[in-house]
């Protein structure tokens, strides 16, 4: 599954710096507005502990685990729905992304200038969330005058449409769209009018570093990720025995990056199943609520079609028991069908038949 997500905000925040750091790779950080202009981008692993327990018990060649993809998006400014700094540029390599990550300075660092000369994260959050309901009234604007057309000569269109006249009222009111009171039927349709703010979002906080233990303001009732975007810079160029200590020194258990890679994971609706064998232990990524057919096609298209059965064993029984001979051996290794539901941490085989 390829799945990417947006880091956003307003210039000179430490977007790129959180994404070399992220991604270990030099994208540009400088003290300007603008410096992004091309997006760049980078595969992130999921942190999994549990990918370690399942590597002991089978002897693995290799690790393989999930990925997120992350975009360094350039920095919006007021006006970017109608243009403003790399305005459409920005919009238009949000829209192509499944979450938002949005850093807010929270950082006081008079060396780096705010572009509204201030440091106020609630209002920077509300800056960029108006922006973005207005580049989805400008949408739903555009949208609207063909869907009434298309659903006066096919009467099916007529739920996407109501659900689209909602929607606007809703946004020139200040809402966000995910936000709005839904059916699932509703939301499904609303999804296919590709708006901004049904992307689910996630805040990062860019703290100072004296400040990476404590629990930032919440924004828009959601309680941002902390992270240090200089902090974590200096982690990427240590390997994992100086990491460990200088994380240690900062009473920290784990850097606020693989928080943000799970967090990022779980607010895309994400789960893991997982292969063991002697080549590879590798971590799968799934929908939850995916049934195994669809796990398969993960692997391969192949799989999907010509599913027959999957083998599993929870996790916690598979390292229990010591792998598959133990789970075989105590009844722990299921035979499940079509519609059989994956659960987080399965360790599935599957037989199949082309």
């Amino acid at each position: 599954m390829s799945l990417s997500i947006g880091i956003v905000g307003l210039p000179n925040v430490g977007k790129s710096t959180l994404f070399t750091a992220l991604t270990k790779r030099a994208g540009l950080a400088a003290n300007y507005p603008f410096a992004t202009i091309e997006p760049n981008v980078g595969i992130v692993d999921v942190p999994d502990a549990r990918l370690g327990e399942l590597a002991a018990i089978v002897s693995p060649d290799r690790i393989v685990p999930a990925t997120v993809e992350f975009v360094d998006i350039a920095g919006l400014v007021k006006g970017a729905n109608a243009g403003e700094g790399l305005g459409n540029q920005f919009l238009a390599n949000i829209r192509e992304t499944d979450a938002i990550c949005e850093v807010v300075r929270y950082f006081s660092d008079p060396d780096v200038v705010h572009v509204d000369g201030r440091v106020d994260p609630a209002a920077d959050a509300d800056t960029i969330m108006t922006e973005l309901i207005l580049a989805d009234i400008a949408t739903l604007d555009k949208q609207l005058p063909k869907l009434e057309k298309e659903a006066r000569r096919d009467k099916e269109l007529a739920p996407k449409l109501a659900v689209a006249q909602r929607l606007l009222a809703w946004l020139n009111d200040g809402g966000r769209a995910a936000a709005m009171d839904m059916t699932d039927d509703e939301r499904a349709a609303a999804r296919e009018l590709f708006l901004l703010t049904m992307k689910p979002v996630i805040y990062v906080a860019n703290v100072d570093e004296d400040k990476v233990g404590e629990t930032p303001v919440p924004i828009d009732g959601q309680t941002p990720i902390p992270i240090c975007a200089e902090v974590e810079a200096e982690l990427a160029e240590l390997g994992d025995e100086e990491a460990k200590d200088f994380l240690e020194s900062l009473g920290l258990e784990r850097s606020g990056l693989e928080t943000l890679a799970q967090t990022a994971y779980r607010t895309l609706g994400l789960q893991s199943y997982f292969t063991a064998g002697p080549m590879e232990v590798k971590a799968w990524t799934v929908p939850v609520g995916a049934k195994a057919p669809q796990a398969a096609g993960v692997i391969h298209s192949d799989f999907e079609r010509g599913f027959i059965k999957a083998e599993v064993a929870s996790y916690e029984d598979y390292v229990e028991l010591g792998g598959e001979a133990g789970c075989r051996a105590q009844g722990k290794l299921r035979m499940e069908g079509k519609d059989y539901v994956v659960q987080d941490g399965d360790v599935m085989h599957f037989r199949f038949n082309v």
